[in-house]
């Protein structure tokens, strides 16, 4: 299944498993090279916008973090016609200005995983060096930020989301080195979702939402499930209010710079290319086919 239309694609994380007024709803079970998504995908309309979400660690919340299938994920949701994603994941703060339930808008990463080769659709015979230095789409990011304003939600304009391995929290060591190296948030899943997003032209940015200091305020309680529990309802609620204000303002038609990502970054010769890889990337590749 393909749209024509281009659609606005939702990550939901842990607290977010549904979008609220979200009209001709229909479940659609989308089958990927790279194995099977998170979830079924739900289909619908937003003020007037077309609209495709996804609960990141599907409906009741089933999936480690470390097992999360990035590239089924982003490559499903680019099968749907999904042209824009907003992610909302669940973090740790990383600094005392960052409370919990805060939003932080963030615009770098740092990975601390040992899953690169995953964040990846090309190899196989085609190879691809993607542009990376700013890894979050600022046209995305940008509006959020209007959203995120306008709902008067307390927000962070920018900061570096720390991607570590999970599913454990971090060690006091660990944290006390992310705080003082001025890291804003820690989490577990959008490094992943946001190199195979600009693998595939979409534009991508995360809505950050803080649920704990992680551990490295001692003046703090250490993180317990419990307490981000308590926090993932109203986080919920604030997401929701944000994106419903976001997707008005996001453009009909995909112009951003993210959208033209694999422009200059293909380094095989298209003669070369294998058949059974363009096969498998046809939704990502189509348009230099």
């Amino acid at each position: 299944m393909k749209s024509a239309t281009h659609r606005i694609g939702i990550i939901g994380g842990t607290g977010l498993y549904q979008i609220d007024g979200l009209t001709n709803q229909k479940w659609v079970k989308v089958r990927t090279p790279f194995g099977p998504a998170s979830d079924e995908l739900l289909t619908g309309k937003i003020t007037g916008r077309d609209v495709v979400f996804l609960a990141r660690h599907a409906r009741g919340h089933r999936i480690l973090p470390h097992e999360l299938n990035h590239r089924a994920n982003i490559w499903a949701m680019k099968q749907l016609g999904v042209a824009w994603i907003i992610s909302v994941s669940a973090v740790g703060s990383l600094q005392r200005k960052i409370k919990p339930c805060d939003v932080v808008l963030a615009d770098q990463f740092l990975d601390r995983t040992k899953r690169s080769h995953e964040h990846t659709y090309f190899g196989r015979g085609i190879v691809a060096h993607i542009s990376f230095g700013h890894p979050v789409c600022p046209d995305l990011r940008a509006l959020l930020l209007k959203s995120a304003r306008a709902c008067k939600a307390r927000c962070h304009d920018g900061g570096t989301y720390v991607n570590m391995e999970g599913p454990a929290f971090s060690t006091l060591a660990e944290s006390m080195t992310n705080h003082k190296a001025g890291h804003s948030v820690i989490g577990m899943t959008n490094l992943g979702e946001a190199k195979c997003a600009r693998e595939a032209e979409i534009a991508y940015a995360t809505l950050a939402m803080s649920t704990d200091y992680d551990c490295w305020n001692e003046d703090h309680d250490h993180v317990t499930v419990e307490m981000i529990l308590e926090c993932l309802h109203k986080n919920a609620e604030t997401a929701k209010r944000i994106i419903l204000d976001a997707i008005p303002r996001i453009p009909n038609e995909p112009t951003f710079k993210s959208h033209r990502a694999l422009k200059n970054a293909i380094m095989t010769d298209r003669k070369l290319w294998p058949k059974k890889t363009v096969a498998e990337l046809k939704p990502i590749l189509a348009k230099y086919l």
